[in-house]
C-alpha cells in the first residue's frame, strides 16, 4: 500500500498543526461500501529513539494470520500530545509498503477522528492513503462520555466541543467484553461509527482488543 497524497513528515510542531487542520476537509464520514475479507491491525512501539511498526493481515470474518510486516526508522518528530502521528506515520507507510497483501480496512491502535482536530493516526492516514481505516484506543484522548452497559456490544457515545462550536459526537466507548474495561472507538476515514462499531466488535476474538491489533502488537513485541 501507497500514499495517494504527498505528505511531508519533517516539519515542526506548528506546521504540523496547520496540516492536520488543512488535511481535515478531506476527510469522508461515510462508509466505502466494500466489503472486508482482509482485515489489517496496526500498532506502533517507540523505544528509545526508534519506532517499531507491525502489521497482522487477517482473513475475515476467520481472523486467521494470511500476511504481515515490520518495519523500523529512527524518531526524528519530538513527543508532542496530539502529534504523534508525526513520530509514527512514517515507519508504519514503510511497513505498509511490503505487505504483500492489501487489506480492505485499517484498525489503527490509536486514536481517529476522537482527537482534539479530529486527526488521529486512523484520521491522518486514512485520508494520505484514501482507505477505509478505524481508530481503537485503550484510553481516551479527548471528550466526555456516560459509563456503558456492561454486555459486550453496550457503548456510550463520545462526545467533545469547544467554546466557540457545539458539541459533537467523536466516537463511542465501547465494551468489547462483558464487564471488562472498554475500547475507544472512532472513524478514521471512509467510515461511519456504526459500521466502525461493527467491524471492532466482530474482529472481538474474545478478548478486549481487536483481534488484528492484537496480533500486531504481538509481532511487534515479538511474542
Amino acid at each position: 500500500m501507497l500514499p495517494v497524497l504527498d505528505q511531508q513528515w519533517d516539519v515542526t510542531p506548528k506546521e504540523s498543526v496547520a496540516i492536520q487542520r488543512e488535511l481535515l476537509p478531506r476527510l469522508v464520514c461515510a462508509d466505502s461500501g466494500c466489503d472486508w475479507r482482509l482485515v489489517a491491525g496496526i500498532d506502533v512501539g517507540i523505544k528509545g529513539d526508534v519506532a517499531r511498526a507491525a502489521i497482522a493481515v487477517l482473513s475475515f470474518p476467520q481472523l486467521e494470520l494470511v500476511d504481515q510486516s515490520l518495519a523500523e526508522r529512527p524518531v526524528s518528530f519530538p513527543y508532542v500530545p496530539g502529534l504523534l502521528t508525526f513520530r509514527e506515520a512514517p515507519v508504519v507507510l514503510d511497513a505498509l509498503a511490503k505487505l504483500e497483501s492489501t487489506p480492505d480496512v485499517l484498525i489503527f491502535d490509536g486514536q481517529g477522528y476522537a482527537h482534539p482536530r479530529r486527526m488521529g493516526i486512523a484520521t491522518h492516514l486514512g485520508i494520505v492513503l484514501d482507505h477505509p481505516s478505524v481508530g481503537c484506543a485503550k484510553s481516551r484522548l479527548v471528550g466526555h462520555h456516560d459509563e456503558p452497559g456492561e454486555k459486550r456490544g453496550d457503548y456510550a457515545l463520545l462526545h467533545h466541543g469547544y467554546k466557540d462550536q457545539p458539541e459533537e459526537v467523536i466516537g463511542a466507548v465501547l465494551r468489547t467484553r462483558t464487564r471488562v474495561k472498554p475500547v475507544y472507538v472512532s472513524i478514521g476515514h471512509r467510515m461511519t461509527l456504526e459500521r466502525s462499531i461493527e467491524l471492532v466488535l466482530a474482529c472481538g476474538g474474545g478478548v478486549r482488543l481487536p483481534e488484528p491489533t492484537r496480533r500486531a502488537h504481538r509481532l511487534a513485541s515479538g511474542v
